[in-house]
């Protein structure tokens, strides 16, 4: 009998953690080394650290030049640390790669990185037997004070959780970018339009974001949710910090287009893709000062929740009722381009 095979999206939870306890390097100079939650390692490099990320864009195929830049750059970010350097492996179709479309990708690299002040360093570019579209591998390299550390782990009973933007800004750019006929049937092209520019506007960087919060206090600990939504996310922070989370479901924003697109497609907002918010964990006496100076740089942003002693969990109120926060074994948009949703 054949072992059952995985399907599209992230490894299950459960086995990535034994993968990497069993895995997972150790070294002297390696202070944040592969663990689930955390976005980034960290390496201590004398009077600093340098914090390493490498994240690729299978999906979103119009903008993999801009995206590979700016995913990276906010798992940067999350720990408290300033992009600098990106690697960049370019995986192109046979057959179907001009000289433009290559070009293209590297004026959307391009912009991206003098966006954020990243220089583009190195890495590998082919064209690959097998594909029917780019693959781009972001390896982005940033430092950081020690002192100026941040890690998901750093998460304290009694922080209240601070949510940026709102969730599956990300999700819906890609759907309205990759379905657009079908959206636009149904919701129309003026909104298709205005779904596809959420890549730019609310944008799925959140390295203002991060940096904002880092310059008026120190926050114990910052997420990037990402595949899984901020479902998922949270679950991350929960299991990375030892501790629990409740969460109020009113206070999770979610944007009209979000909810429509999801409507039209049967997805839930809170399990589909998220970069574009931030998640943060903060002193309660910390939280109102992060807050107003978050909406003086036009971020919106609010207090959903807070962290309570563990073990870890993750619990939604709503409807005067609390409830355990959903799971997402796999991205409510890989089931959309699998073919199930």
């Amino acid at each position: 009998m054949s072992e059952q095979s995985f399907d599209v999206g992230k490894l299950p939870m459960g086995l990535l953690q034994e993968l990497l306890a069993r895995y997972g390097g150790t070294d002297d100079r390696l202070v944040v080394g592969p663990r689930v939650g955390e976005d980034a390692a960290v390496l201590e490099m004398g009077e600093g650290y340098l914090v390493v990320k490498s994240d690729p864009i299978t999906f979103a195929t119009d903008e993999i030049g801009w995206y590979v830049v700016h995913v990276n750059a906010n798992d940067i970010a999350s720990m408290g640390a300033t992009p600098r350097w990106l690697l960049l492996t370019l995986l192109l179709p046979e057959k179907r790669t001009t000289r433009v479309k290559v070009e293209g990708i590297f004026s959307q690299v391009n912009q991206a990185c003098q966006s954020l002040g990243i220089t583009l360093c190195g890495g590998h570019t082919e064209i690959t037997h097998g594909l029917d579209r780019p693959i781009a591998v972001g390896l982005m390299l940033g430092e950081v004070e020690k002192p100026d550390l941040v890690c998901t782990s750093g998460a304290q009973a009694g922080d209240h959780l601070i949510l940026t933007k709102g969730i599956a800004v990300e999700g819906t750019a890609i759907l309205a970018l990759e379905m657009g006929d079908e959206l636009a049937s149904r919701l129309g092209p003026e909104f298709v339009a205005r779904a596809r520019r959420f890549l730019r506007e609310p944008g799925i960087s959140v390295v203002r974001d991060a940096r904002v919060m880092c310059q008026v206090g120190r926050p114990h600990a910052m997420h990037d949710p990402t595949e899984g939504g901020v479902a998922t996310g949270l679950w991350e922070l929960a299991i990375a910090s030892g501790n629990g989370l409740v969460v109020e479901a009113s206070k999770i924003r979610t944007f009209p287009e979000t909810v429509a697109v999801c409507e039209v497609l049967g997805l839930d907002p809170l399990g589909l893709i998220a970069s574009g918010a931030l998640l943060a964990a903060v002193a309660p006496e910390e939280s109102a000062l992060m807050l107003v100076a978050l909406q003086a740089a036009g971020i919106e942003a609010s207090v959903i929740g807070q962290v309570v002693e563990g073990p870890p969990s993750v619990e939604l109120m709503g409807g005067g009722k609390r409830r355990p926060l959903p799971t997402f074994e796999r991205d409510e948009l890989a089931r959309v381009f699998d073919g199930v949703a």
